[in-house]
């Protein structure tokens, strides 16, 4: 039996996730260990490890790393402790290979770890371009990691370019459209009960720009001073326990006035991927706008520099952290007959529902040795 160590330290990653921790249970030549970290351990994010164990997953390891506050230097010090929680995990563990996915600190932390340690790493979601500090962290992963998992060919194409051997690279698309493609979601009437939708609503979930941070409260206020103006029903999500999260926090709790302003701290995949599907537009910076909600046909307006250079469908309307532009963008996104006409018809280029299956033929077929372990740029 081959073990499989994953680690997850948000919601939103173990949501994309989650479909591959499933298929890696139920293959008769893999077993999963859980190291859960992050914001997954924060009363202030939620609590969310509790929908993991929810789930009924067995989590192997816990490792706290919540800093004391959200800038930068406690930042950088909760990375470090992560670097000593996840090298005494792997050691108990003892896993064949390290699951790690994107581009968040955790995920570094797990790489720098594990290759220290002699332990293959596989990455999903390398080869992507992005705004933000997850541009660099992404592209080291991918250095550090030894089997890869594009969702896209243009992605697959970046990774090769960057020395990776081609015989290293496996597309298989993006896990996270596996649960919107293969599994059925929450019908909206239960929604309509659980949130007290009367009718059409925007869905808005914006994390902070950690290169920009003395504009994000600013960046943030616009949003919400947007989607007030609208006079239809929002739900906002908490942003990632990222620097600059406390500032948004802040802001958006301001604006709390339920039922027509939703704050929502977190919640279960599938429920947000239920809201995704009946909801009118998606504003705000996250990549589920990029990568999930082509699937829904769900119009996106994406706000800023976050999701720069990432692929995207036609369903994507880019605006600056503008008030006015962004409420423009959503009128347009709401009303212009033409784009929603395309929206309907849009294809997802990250992928077919399958990644799953096609990553864990890769993780119990792939041979272990140290031709595996010995990195050597292909230039």
């Amino acid at each position: 039996m081959r073990k499989i160590a994953a680690i997850t330290g948000t919601r939103a990653e173990y949501g994309i996730l989650q479909p591959v921790f499933k298929a890696i249970e139920s293959h008769q030549s893999l077993s999963l260990s859980l190291i859960v970290t992050g914001s997954h351990l924060s009363p202030a994010f939620g609590n969310t490890i509790d929908e993991i164990e929810r789930d009924g997953f067995q989590i192997a390891d816990k490792i706290d790393i919540i800093p004391e506050s959200d800038s930068g230097k406690d930042a950088a010090i909760s990375i470090g402790k992560c670097i000593m929680g996840m090298t005494d995990a792997l050691q108990r563990i003892q896993p064949d290979i390290i699951l790690i996915l994107g581009d968040r600190g955790e995920m570094l932390a797990g790489g720098i770890a594990g290759v220290y340690m002699n332990i293959p790493i596989a990455h999903l979601h390398g080869g992507e371009v992005s705004g933000s500090i997850d541009e660099g962290i992404r592209h080291a992963i991918t250095k550090l990691s030894h089997i890869h998992f594009p969702a896209t060919r243009e992605s697959a194409r970046r990774i090769i370019r960057m020395g990776e051997e081609k015989e290293r690279v496996f597309l298989v698309g993006a896990p996270g459209l596996d649960s919107i493609l293969n599994e059925p979601l929450i019908p909206i009437e239960d929604l309509r009960g659980q949130f007290e939708l009367n009718g059409n609503f925007i869905l808005l979930v914006q994390h902070p720009v950690v290169t920009e941070i003395d504009a994000i409260e600013k960046q943030i206020r616009a949003t919400m001073e947007a989607v007030m103006s609208m006079g239809i029903q929002t739900i906002v999500l908490y942003p990632n326990a990222d620097s600059g999260s406390q500032a948004i926090i802040r802001v958006i709790n301001e604006f709390d006035n339920p039922p027509m302003i939703q704050i929502v701290k977190s919640l279960p995949h599938k429920i947000y991927l239920s809201l995704m599907k009946y909801a009118r537009v998606l504003v705000g910076n996250s990549s589920s706008g990029i990568i999930e909600a082509p699937s829904f046909h769900l119009p996106v307006v994406n706000i800023g520099t976050r999701q720069q250079g990432r692929q995207r469908a036609i369903n994507v309307i880019d605006v600056n952290c503008n008030r006015e532009k962004i409420v423009e963008a959503i009128r347009f996104a709401l009303c212009d007959r033409e784009f929603k006409a395309k929206v309907k018809s849009c294809k997802n280029p990250y992928g077919d529902g399958m990644a799953s299956k096609r990553i864990v033929d890769v993780l119990s077929s792939i041979e272990i040795d140290n031709n595996l372990l010995q990195k050597r740029n292909s230039y």
